[in-house]
């Protein structure tokens, strides 16, 4: 019988904006090349709703300081 692979830890959270980024757009090329066994294409879809969610975070944090600086305040952005 032979033996199922050890599952693999969880993917960490991107660092940055930019690396979620990268790391979508290699996702996708992936996916989109038709080389990916099943199981894996289903791990790289839940992998990219998680950074395309991380991507959507980051971007409406800055469209909010962006609403701040506009109003004349100038409050530091911070991540949550």
């Amino acid at each position: 019988m032979p033996k199922s692979p050890a599952p693999s830890a969880p993917p960490s959270d991107p660092v940055s904006y930019e690396a979620a980024l990268q790391e979508l757009e290699q996702l996708v090329g992936s996916i989109e090349s038709g080389q990916m066994p099943l199981d894996q294409m289903l791990a790289g879809y839940q992998r990219g709703a998680t950074l395309l969610a991380f991507c959507r975070d980051r971007l409406e944090a800055v469209q909010d300081q962006i609403k701040v600086l506009d109003e004349g305040q100038l409050q530091p952005w911070t991540q949550e």
